[in-house]
C-alpha cells in the first residue's frame, strides 16, 4: 500500500521459486536490484567517440530476518548437492509491485543463482540478520 503517493517496500513482494520447489522466506526486511551493464568506447577516424552498452544480465541483495531453518537448509542442501556432483538448476525469482495507482506490476528474473552471503550473527537480546545476493540472466517484465 502506498503512502502519500509514494512507493514504499511492503508495496514489494518477491517470490523464489527453485528446482526443488519455493523457497519461502519468514520475513524479508530489504531488497534491491541492479542492472549489470557493459560500456564500449568506440573512437571512430572521424575522432568522435560513440558509446555502446551492452546488457549483461542483474544483480541484487535481500535482507531477511531469521525465524527458522529455511535459507539454512536450502544453502546446506545446495552445499551437500555440489560435493555429490549434482548439477545445480537455477531458480527465478519475481519481484511483485503495488503501484500508487492500485495498478500491479511484476517483474521475473530469470536463471537466478543465490548466495548466502551472510548466515547472521547470534548475541543476547538481538534478532539474526541474514543476508542473500543473486545474479540472474535476464529480468522481464511480465505484467
Amino acid at each position: 500500500m502506498p503512502v502519500n503517493s509514494f512507493s514504499v517496500g511492503r508495496d514489494c513482494t518477491l517470490t523464489i521459486v527453485t528446482a526443488s520447489g519455493p523457497l519461502n522466506l519468514n520475513l524479508i526486511t530489504g531488497f534491491q536490484s541492479a542492472p549489470d551493464m557493459a560500456e564500449v568506447k568506440v573512437k571512430g577516424l572521424d575522432g568522435i567517440t560513440r558509446h555502446v552498452r551492452f546488457f549483461d544480465g542483474w544483480r541484487g541483495k535481500f535482507m531477511v530476518e531469521r525465524a527458522d531453518s529455511t535459507v539454512d537448509d536450502y544453502f546446506a542442501q545446495l552445499e551437500a548437492n555440489y560435493y555429490a556432483g549434482i548439477n545445480e538448476q537455477p531458480a527465478t525469482l519475481t519481484e511483485t509491485i503495488t503501484e500508487v495507482s492500485g495498478a500491479v506490476t511484476q517483474y521475473r528474473y530469470l536463471k537466478v543463482l543465490l548466495k548466502l552471503d551472510d548466515a547472521g550473527e547470534w548475541k543476547g537480546d538481538a534478532t539474526v540478520k541474514q543476508s542473500l545476493s543473486f545474479v540472474a540472466a535476464q529480468r522481464l517484465k511480465i505484467a
